[in-house]
């Protein structure tokens, strides 16, 4: 352009120079303009050079810079790369932007990058950019800066750089940072820092929870420190303190209220940070929330609380031993047990508490404490004043948290009960099988000697006193009576004989079987009886009573061969908690007791749980049936009483007997003095019988005597032959006597099939069974009468005339 001015400056000063006045003007005129044009043409072809040179010289600089440098002129064209760049771009020389900007932009998100970048340079602005870069190793990252390049419009200039080391160290450190964010904001203490006017500068997020805010409202200066004291507690303390110390410097423990209301209380620790003048300019601080730490120690209060009752409170006795063997801690079950009071055993041995079987307890717990383990309890007998006990010993090996064995743990489990329920079910069956093996025996001996009986007393009543046979029925009668006594032995021990309880005072019983006590003790035995005063009535059977002190005193004169003193005392016992002696335990209550004293050679220990068993005796052979204190235990068990012996060698025994005291009534006074109307000495009667025994010779007996008294009787030797007989024939029949055990149809199941037809039929039961039996079978309520066997012809024909007399119904 400024070539084209000088052209028409020089063409107008020619055509100037040849015409008229003006000519000369307008050629100078022409002459300067043209003039100017030659300086400015000068001029920019100076500045062209000027800028060619410094662009050389840039070019020349980035020629060997170690980063990657290109420059891009308006059209996209790149018209410089530099070797760095070449390399960082695999050795590819890009031609165009766009070639470039695929080696670096990887994805549609990066080319938008790079395309902003562009736009930026163009616009004259400088932007820098990471991108990554997949390579065989990984990821590698580069970073693009783009600015425009200065007296080059259009120009860009490219910087390309290797950043992967940087960048991967940034993100390290960022990693890290983040973490320690993390651990600053979910730490389990609160953190914060406030200014000197109590504003939060930080504050993370476990104290903002604590305190019902977010971390945002309290940097943000919505809340100050203040705000979540409670009223009242912050008149004196500084802004920036929640400690009331000017020093802003410190711990203690202070109480915060969240947003919410809810107050808890904080251990805080403050720091100051002080300014030139020494003022706090910033207080960071640490708070410690107490509630969780306060909350699980009142649930160790608790849980150790409630231990601690478990433990006083266990039903079985527990104690802890240290490693000497001695009592460090015990529960109240274990001070029960072992007796004494509870202070007084701190530090005291197991072993002196248990004296008589120290040695083998010792062994087996100093072996526990070696490391053995117990495979089965200890079996230990433990004297209290109760009684002793029968006490199940468990060890246990205590130790510490480095294996070291700190003591021990022992258990008592009293077992006294249970062995006192074991020791009663196996006398329980052992009396029950010998009880079946009686009963049998018995059932059939009375059979027996009902016969023997009953014909000795047809014979006697015609061979009278005087008659040369008399003498010989009578011994015939008199051993089979002593038979009988026999049986009644072996029925009483096993609890199967025939009670006839009635209310009875025990003293006017004593003093009437007191001359026959005499005879039989001998003159060489004192007897001495002691009569309790105001002594309690008992409903016994009289006649066994008798039977157990007579049997007492004959075991108590056989104890004193070379004579002593016999004592029966009886007194009222009153026992407010049960009495245990081996394994009977006698319930509280109101009791006659009636002891029995010798002074002879007592009973030895070992014989002591065995006196009472039946067949056992100590006597030379011949000299006893090993019956005598059986029988008295059986007896008294059925009347519901309890037998106790108390025995030394060479000191005696003592046995005691305890009734049960019985509330006297109107009724049992009519029982206790019954009318003393004669019996009738006239057995004679009329009436039709029907007589129904499986055992002839009593069947045939008991019929001549009816018959001899004046009754039709009726035989059957079954119970299908009396049901045919009373199907057959309509005739009244007055009393049914019926055996009890008959094969078939027995007599209970006769008696309910007759009483079918003839509901108002009177009925007796023989047997040689107990009558209690008989009643369980026949139930409450029946109208029936029992008579044992053996009977004489006299109870047989006295039973029938009572039941004969008695109107229909009453039994």
């Amino acid at each position: 352009m400024v070539l084209a001015v000088v052209a028409v400056s020089l063409a107008l000063f020619t055509s100037a120079a040849g015409t008229g006045p003006l000519a000369l003007p307008l050629s100078i005129a022409a002459l300067l303009v043209a003039a100017g044009a030659l300086v400015l043409v000068f001029l920019q072809r100076k500045r062209e050079h000027t800028r060619s040179d410094r662009y050389s010289l840039i070019l020349g600089t980035l020629e060997d810079a170690a980063s990657g440098h290109l420059v891009t002129d308006s059209a996209g064209s790149v018209v410089f790369v530099n070797p760095a760049a070449t390399s960082l771009l695999g050795g590819t020389r890009p031609d165009r932007l766009s070639d470039f900007e695929i080696m670096v932009a990887a994805d549609e998100r990066d080319m938008a990058e790079f395309n902003r970048m562009r736009r930026g340079a163009e616009d004259g602005g400088m932007t820098a950019v990471k991108f990554p870069h997949q390579e065989a190793e990984g990821t590698a990252w580069w970073l693009v800066s783009a600015k425009p390049l200065e007296d080059l419009p259009g120009h860009i200039h490219w910087q390309l750089q290797d950043v992967t080391a940087q960048h991967r160290r940034e993100t390290a450190l960022q990693a890290q940072q983040a973490k320690l964010i993390a651990f600053m904001d979910q730490a389990p203490v609160g953190f914060y820092s406030v200014d000197a006017t109590g504003r939060f500068l930080f504050a993370n997020a476990t104290l903002a929870d604590w305190l019902g805010v977010s971390p945002e409202d309290l940097i943000d200066g919505a809340c100050a420190l203040g705000d979540f004291r409670p009223d009242g507690t912050a008149a004196d303390a500084p802004a920036y303190s929640l400690l009331r110390r000017d020093s802003g410097t410190g711990t203690g423990e202070v109480s915060l209220r969240g947003r919410d209301g809810r107050f808890f209380q904080a251990f805080v620790t403050e720091t100051a940070v002080r300014g030139m003048d020494g003022a706090p300019v910033e207080v960071r601080s640490l708070v410690r929330d107490l509630t969780p730490e306060r909350e699980i120690r009142e649930a160790l209060r608790a849980s150790e609380a409630r231990f601690q009752r478990f433990f006083e409170d266990a039903p079985i006795g527990v104690a802890l031993l240290d490693p000497a063997m001695c009592l460090t801690e015990w529960n109240r079950a274990f001070v029960q047990l072992v007796g004494g009071g509870g202070q007084a055993l701190d530090g005291t041995p197991i072993t002196e508490l248990l004296r008589e079987q120290a040695g083998r307890i010792g062994e087996r717990l100093a072996a526990v404490l070696a490391g053995t383990d117990m495979e089965s309890p200890l079996e230990v007998q433990v004297q209290t004043g109760s009684g002793d006990l029968s006490v199940q010993l468990f060890a246990k090996r205590l130790e510490d948290g480095t294996n070291e064995t700190v003591g021990l743990l022992l258990q008592f489990i009293d077992q006294t009960e249970q062995r006192r329920l074991e020791a009663q079910f196996t006398q329980s069956q052992k009396m029950q099988a010998v009880g079946q093996l009686a009963g049998g025996i018995a059932h059939d001996f009375n059979n027996l000697l009902t016969a023997m009986i009953g014909f000795s007393d047809l014979l006697l009543l015609r061979h009278k006193p005087g008659d040369p046979s008399f003498g010989d029925i009578m011994q015939i009668k008199q051993n089979a009576n002593r038979a009988a006594n026999l049986v009644r032995q072996l029925l009483a021990f096993s609890r199967q004989q025939t009670l006839q309880p009635r209310v009875l005072n025990i003293t006017d019983a004593l003093a009437d079987l007191s001359n026959l006590l005499r005879r039989l003790i001998g003159e060489n035995i004192e007897l001495k009886m002691v009569h309790g005063r105001d002594l309690g009535l008992v409903k016994v059977d009289q006649g066994q009573l008798e039977q157990v002190i007579i049997n007492l005193a004959v075991n108590a004169r056989d104890a004193m061969p070379a004579g002593g003193r016999l004592t029966i005392a009886t007194r009222n016992v009153t026992t407010v908690s049960p009495t245990r002696r081996g394994s009977e335990e006698m319930p509280p209550g109101a009791y006659v007791a009636i002891e029995v004293t010798d002074t002879g050679i007592g009973i030895p220990a070992e014989n002591l749980n065995r006196i009472f068993d039946p067949f056992f005796s100590t006597k030379e052979v011949g000299a006893g049936t090993g019956l005598g204190l059986s029988t008295v235990y059986g007896i008294v068990r059925q009347t519901g009483g309890y037998v106790f012996v108390d025995s030394k060698p060479d000191a005696g025994a003592r046995f005691t007997i305890h009734l049960p005291l019985y509330q006297e009534t109107a009724e049992s006074r009519a029982d206790s003095h019954p009318s003393g109307e004669p019996q009738p000495r006239d057995l004679t009667g009329a009436g039709r019988i029907l007589l129904v025994e499986d055992e002839d010779p009593v069947r045939m007996f008991s019929a001549r005597a009816l018959r001899n008294k004046g009754y039709e009787v009726i035989e059957a030797r079954s119970g299908d032959q009396a049901l045919d007989h009373l199907k057959e024939n309509d005739e009244a029949i007055d009393l049914l006597i019926t055996d009890v055990v008959m094969p078939k149809i027995d007599g209970p199941t006769l008696i309910r099939m007759v009483r079918e037809r003839r509901p108002d039929i009177k009925v007796i039961c023989i047997s040689g069974y107990a009558e209690d039996k008989f009643r369980d079978q026949m139930g409450a309520g029946s109208a029936t009468h029992f008579l044992a066997k053996p009977f004489s012809l006299k109870q047989l024909a006295a039973r029938v005339k009572d039941v004969m007399d008695q109107p229909p119904g009453k039994a």
